[in-house]
């Protein structure tokens, strides 16, 4: 292993944990594709309630939900660039996150509504999700680097 770049020197911790939530991201919208560790794959459809497909057997997934995960990984290794993106990536999925938390509260989830899917699992770790982003980007972007 050589020295350190000069982007690995200088990166701020707001932008070093965008970059890891999105690895994260993109690691589970990934792993909603594999078989096995997806439960129920043969049963996962694009996109609707009707998808049985379950991430490590918990988490309900489609297509389409998997796809917004891959999304929101590339946003965030894309958006750790800079520490404003970096902030705003974190602060602003946050607030996303605690939406679908709250979308999912309030939808039916056997109804045409629930069409990404969510199921009680997903709307909790939506919340934790949603908090814990939001906390990263205000403890760990409190400043800009100098």
């Amino acid at each position: 292993m050589g020295a350190p770049t000069t982007r690995e020197m200088t990166r701020t911790p707001v932008q070093t944990a965008a970059l890891t939530v999105g690895i994260i991201f993109l690691l589970i919208g990934l792993l909603g594709f594999i078989p096995g560790i997806t439960t129920n794959y043969g049963e996962m459809q694009f996109a609707g309630h009707e998808s049985d497909a379950r991430l490590l057997g918990l988490f309900q997934v489609s297509i389409l939900h998997n796809l917004v995960h891959l999304l929101f990984g590339v946003a965030g290794v894309a958006m750790a660039r800079s520490w404003s993106a970096a902030r705003l990536f974190l602060i602003g999925g946050g607030v996303i996150y605690l939406v679908f938390w709250l979308y999912g509260l309030l939808v039916d989830e056997e109804g045409a509504a629930n069409f990404v899917p969510f199921n009680t699992a997903d709307d909790w770790l939506h919340l934790i999700l949603g908090v814990g982003m939001i906390a990263l980007g205000l403890l760990t972007g409190r400043s800009a680097a100098r």
